[in-house]
């Protein structure tokens, strides 16, 4: 099994059917919601608290926190790691 922030990669890929990027393409630092990043928008932010929920068991339910959680793989990472902890 591959390292938590390849996984999310992986998960973002398919979550977001982004067929043209791969994980190499994801930098563990991009801004999700950045031009210079994945350009993601608010419906893929929907999208990506679905795929919380379906494979790591969290339920997103304030939206600031998303906020946080979503800017990078890294945050995601690290948010996935504080709530598996508590």
């Amino acid at each position: 099994m591959g390292s938590l922030k390849e996984d999310l990669k992986r998960q973002i890929i398919e979550q977001l059917n982004l067929e043209e990027v791969s994980v190499e393409d994801i930098a563990d630092d991009a801004l999700l919601f950045n031009d210079e990043g994945l350009g993601l928008d608010s419906i893929d932010a929907l999208e990506l608290i679905v795929l919380l929920e379906k494979y790591h068991g969290i339920q997103l339910t304030n939206p600031e926190e998303g906020k946080e959680a979503f800017r990078s793989i890294d945050t995601m990472a690290e948010y996935i790691r504080k709530r598996k902890a508590d």
